[in-house]
């Protein structure tokens, strides 16, 4: 793992599944950049924490973009989001009609949460990459294990509970914090030159830059780093990709063969015993040791 590298680019998602905010500096605390995923959409028929995951039903969250009103204090209450929806139009989060208003757009009754259900779940498709088996992309013992329901295409839908790995009070899929280099990005264009692995599909909280070739994040787990001068962090266990990093986003088209390379190319094991077992992989997840800020331009060690 090299040193010295510099940090190209921080984000933070605000309301889970929509777009985010691109950040010159962000403040870490030990759930993660101090926001991200404060918010999320409820499903009020299922009770379920909606996510693009399952693009049937949820793929319209990412035509809408979040953003914070004001900056977050890490430790604090979160303050109200600004959302713009896929017309332009905006609303803040704390409008009296923002429920019916994303409803209305959604085609489902739904609800702006910042406190999740008890035992919250989210849903997972497993996609269909023309020809190859769903075990491409995730351990054929999980994907049973998980299955809810199945999608029209025949294609299994998992229930996963939200922030598995992560402190409570965010809405995290897995892990506080997902880390990804621009060599993973580089090696993957390098390997389907005709399709557009831009950062924004796989919504990194940290991109790094050039730190070697290929696949490098495979490695980290079990090992830490210093981003800027005060942040520390754990790297837990690789990133599982999905479906969500095939879809059409801002200026970015639907593309299942990102997701297929993927899958052919970096078909890791991994180690952690609740998910044991093969993935489809890019990046890396980390937990939060010591909390700080962090600026667009610092280096890691």
């Amino acid at each position: 793992m090299p040193c010295g590298v510099t940090i190209a680019a921080l984000y933070r998602y605000p309301v889970k599944s929509m777009l985010g905010e691109s950040l010159s500096r962000a403040v870490f605390d030990e759930r993660g950049v101090a926001g991200d995923r404060a918010y999320a959409v409820l499903d009020v028929e299922s009770g379920i924490i909606a996510s693009a995951k399952v693009p049937k039903r949820w793929a319209k969250l990412l035509e809408f973009s979040a953003a914070f009103a004001g900056e977050p204090v890490a430790g604090e209450v979160a303050p109200p989001v600004v959302i713009t929806f896929p017309d332009g139009s905006t609303r803040r989060s704390d409008d009296p009609d923002i429920d019916q208003a994303l409803s209305d757009v959604l085609g489902r009754e739904v609800r702006l949460v910042t406190t999740a259900p008890e035992a919250p779940k989210f849903e997972e498709l497993w996609a269909d990459l023309d020809g190859m088996d769903r075990e491409s992309l995730a351990p054929e013992h999980i994907i049973d294990a998980t299955t809810s329901r199945q999608e029209d295409t025949g294609e299994a839908i998992s229930s996963f509970d939200v922030a598995a790995f992560a402190p409570p009070g965010r809405f995290y899929d897995l892990a506080a914090l997902h880390v990804v280099t621009e060599s993973t990005l580089a090696r993957l264009a390098e390997l389907a030159p005709e399709s557009d692995f831009d950062v924004r599909r796989y919504r990194p909280n940290v991109v790094l830059a050039d730190t070697g070739d290929g696949f490098v994040e495979n490695d980290w787990p079990g090992r830490e780093m210093t981003l800027g001068s005060d942040v520390r962090v754990a790297f837990t266990f690789q990133t599982m990709r999905c479906v969500m990093t095939t879809m059409a986003q801002g200026d970015l088209p639907d593309d299942r063969n990102t997701l297929r390379t993927v899958a052919k190319n970096n078909r890791i094991m991994i180690e952690k015993p609740e998910v044991a077992g093969k993935w489809a992989c890019a990046g890396v997840y980390a937990d939060v040791s010591a909390g700080g800020e962090v600026a667009v331009g610092d280096t890691h060690a």
